[in-house]
């Protein structure tokens, strides 16, 4: 144990920032108003950052900023332009990013300082470690899903000048980071531009049972954290929080700084462990962190929202609507009214202080719904005077520093040369089989790469089929799937698909091959696109979340042929969890009557709705805008499924935002 990793705690308003500097944390990291993949979060302006940057690096610690967000069609400009203005007004310490082009355009605008790779780029495996050097990657963010052994093994696997992050407590998504399209395919609000709405917090419907079987419980590895000191390229613990307010970064912040600092002291555990009890956040679990006692994190049956009770909603004559509070209620402090799919839900400020048993009268907010008497109020952000002082003494500090002038940038990316198709070179439509159908194959064709189910693989068809990997690979698995792609390439097997652009590392040895990155990549903009050409592709399939007309102008602005998803059922997400009261490939509704399942391939779970996606009407307009292959998804619904025809185009017609 003789290395310390950063505490690197969370901000999403300045307040929140201060409280993290006040705790002692070594680094902070943050999002501005654009790119952030926390677009709720209040998030922070230039100057603000600026200034702020400026106190925390006076004090000797550090600042991230992430611009972790999928970078769409035309905005290479915009996200250049930003990463310009940081360099230049901001100077952070690193660039959190997710999608290879925000690499391409923060290197063209003159940032020189650390990139590290977000959780939402999903670096699951061992071998996907190899790449990061040639990518200019110094850290990687590990995915909540690993467990300590896991850890182990990608730590070992880490070559020169690349470290590791790993998130210690906060928020857990139920499907893996940036492996979810969940709210994107409800509606146009990406997970991978920062503006997920959680539909998988909501009560769903099981044989009319309802629960909230896709909501986690918070992740706190509190006292287990201690292992990590054993493993010495883990540079960070991570703590998830930038929607949260001061108290929450503060208390977190100051448990897991004691548990770093003491971890053989009861007296800082019992502290630390207080610490995190008071910090509001929801129910916590410890996951999967130990590979022998792996806790499932949805308790179907609990509620999930954070916060602490403090009573429930009363109502007097006149629809006054209050609550008498189990403990003091500070001026500033936040209640919660309800969880967020009830009726009557909402965020109330405290205007006075409340005596334990005293009462506080709730101003309803115009349009905001009526609440119900009995619904519960939770706490979910204080203003304790202890810590408002000392975020004020940081604020008289921060006022010392002068604004700086606004600064322009006139970058403008340099964009890669566009492919120009061979003459004779024609659109094909690919089939992508679980089990491919008996007989010749009609027409091109592909199979999802198994390491289990060895027997249904068409190796005697292995040259002239696409061989998709699946979008994850955990570090118990991968030398299977090394293992079963040599004997492939053996049988002569040269078209691959892989479905994370790091499973390169996984091919042993580079030989003649096709090698194309597939929709899973979530590659949307063509410098992406350029960085794929370098790492040795020959095409790529797009993010299927664009909208139409985004689709229809990559073509002739990208340096790779391309392909689309044009027709098959597209998942929600892809877990590595499942709650135990779900059994594979039954329905549960929504509330809003929308049917999904669940089915397990391999070790993750893949959650679909019971429509697909149909883009086949547009297949002769995207021929001619240059796409090269049209991909149908041949996932099977389960027996007995009822198909819900909609028509469903995804985002074509709306985009993301």
């Amino acid at each position: 144990m003789n290395h310390t990793p950063e505490i690197l705690a969370p901000a999403g308003d300045a307040q929140s920032f201060l409280a993290a500097l006040s705790a002692g944390a070594d680094a902070v990291y943050c999002g501005l108003k654009h790119f952030s993949a926390r677009m709720q979060a209040e998030n922070f302006s230039i100057q603000e950052l600026a200034r702020l940057t400026t106190l925390a690096h006076d004090m000797g610690r550090k600042v991230y900023v992430a611009m972790n967000t999928l970078v769409k069609p035309g905005e290479e400009g915009k996200a250049g332009r930003l990463a310009d203005r940081l360099a230049r007004v901001v100077h952070p310490d690193a660039l959190i990013i997710q999608d290879l082009g925000s690499a391409v355009v923060a290197r063209q605008a003159g940032y020189k300082g650390e990139l590290h790779l977000s959780t939402l780029a999903n670096v699951s495996s061992p071998s996907a470690l190899s790449v990061m050097p040639q990518l200019g990657i110094s850290r990687v963010v590990l995915p909540r899903e690993l467990n300590v052994d896991e850890m182990r093994l990608m730590a070992a696997a880490c070559p020169e000048g690349v470290e590791l992050e790993t998130f210690v407590h906060g928020a857990l998504c139920h499907n893996i980071s940036g492996r979810c399209w969940w709210s994107s395919f409800l509606g146009g609000k990406s997970g991978l531009r920062g503006r997920c709405v959680q539909p998988c917090r909501r009560v769903f419907n099981r044989k009319g049972h309802p629960g909230r079987y896709f909501s986690c419980q918070d992740l706190s590895l509190d006292v287990l954290a201690k292992a990590l000191l054993t493993i010495p390229q883990v540079k960070a613990w991570k703590i998830e929080g930038r929607k949260k307010g001061p108290h929450y970064v503060f208390y977190t912040t100051t448990a897991y700084r004691m548990l770093r600092d003491a971890p053989d002291d009861p007296s800082a555990k019992k502290a630390a462990l207080s610490y995190i009890e008071q910090a509001l956040g929801r129910p916590s679990t410890h996951y999967s962190f130990l590979p022998q006692k792996a806790r499932n994190p949805v308790d179907a049956m609990s509620q999930t929202g954070s916060g602490l009770l403090v009573g429930r909603v009363n109502l007097r004559e006149g629809r006054k609507y209050f609550v008498n509070p189990r403990q003091p209620l500070l001026a500033g402090d936040l209640l919660r009214l309800g969880y967020e799919d009830e009726l009557g839900h909402q965020v109330a400020r405290v205007t006075r202080s409340v005596p334990k048993g005293g009462r506080f009268d709730f101003s309803i907010a115009p349009g905001a719904g009526r609440p119900r008497a009995g619904m519960s109020v939770f706490l979910i952000d204080r203003r304790e005077p202890e810590l408002m002082r000392r975020i004020e003494l940081l604020e008289a500090q921060l006022n010392k520093i002068p604004e700086l002038d606004s600064v322009e940038s006139k970058y403008a990316p340099v964009m890669p040369k566009p492919y120009k198709p061979a003459r004779g070179e024609r659109c094909e439509s690919v089939h992508i089989w679980r089990q491919p159908p008996k007989g010749p194959a009609k027409g091109a064709a592909g199979v999802w790469v198994s390491a289990t189910k060895t027997q249904h693989l068409p190796l005697g068809r292995a040259s002239s089929t696409w061989w998709w990997l699946p979008p994850v690979i955990w570090p118990n698995e991968e030398k299977d799937f090394a293992d079963i792609l040599e004997v492939i390439l053996k049988r002569g097997g040269k078209r691959f698909v892989l479905n994370a652009p790091w499973q390169t590392g996984l091919l042993r040895k580079r030989r003649e091959m096709e090698l194309w990155a597939g929709p899973f990549c979530n590659v949307s903009n063509p410098l992406a696109l350029s960085t794929l050409k370098d790492m040795g592709f020959d095409g790529a399939i797009i993010s299927p979340e664009l909208s139409g007309e985004e689709v229809m102008s990559l073509p002739k602005r990208s340096p790779l042929p391309l392909g689309v998803v044009t027709y098959g059922l597209w998942p929600l997400g892809i877990s590595r969890t499942l709650s135990q009261d779900i059994k594979s490939c039954e329905p549960l509704t929504s509330p809003k009557g929308e049917v999904c399942f669940s089915t397990r391939y391999g070790q993750n779970f893949w959650i679909y709705p019971n429509w697909e996606l149909d883009l086949t009407e547009k297949e002769d307009s995207l021929c001619k805008a240059g796409f090269m292959q049209m991909i149908h998804m041949r996932e099977p619904l389960p027996k007995g499924m009822e198909r819900k025809e909609r028509g469903c185009v995804f985002n074509w017609d709306i985009g993301v935002l």
